[in-house]
């Protein structure tokens, strides 16, 4: 069997009661196009590093880039994008900026995709 095409039908029926079906319940295009671009934010390996990082403890920019073994600049510019895509938040303590996850729903997001992938 050739694995390098989908299968396709051989026949050119339609089932218009199941396209009417799922057309109705499918989401708005704008709704669908933000969630393709929220996946896209967990398709960047140092992003997901710093998510990792995260589930274990609020950190600061500069432990984080220690962890990860990158410059600070680097890990800033990785966290504006998570942040901007709402799944980290900040808090300043003096001169010192810690990031967290935004919600549980990161957590889950990122376990779901784990267990996914470890099938």
């Amino acid at each position: 069997m050739d694995t390098k095409h989908a299968e396709t039908c051989s026949c050119d029926c339609v089932h218009e009661e199941l396209l009417t079906s799922v057309k109705s319940i499918m989401p708005d295009e704008e709704i669908l196009y933000d969630l393709a671009e929220l996946f896209k934010i967990f398709g960047d390996t140092t992003r997901i590093k710093i998510l990792c990082a995260l589930f274990e403890s609020e950190m600061c920019v500069c432990d984080i880039a220690e962890l990860l073994g990158m410059t600070q600049s680097a890990i800033s510019h990785q966290l504006r994008v998570l942040k901007t895509a709402k799944l980290v938040k900040n808090r300043k303590a003096g001169k010192t900026v810690f990031y967290s996850l935004a919600d549980e729903h990161v957590k889950r997001i990122f376990d779901q995709g784990l267990s996914h992938v470890l099938e």
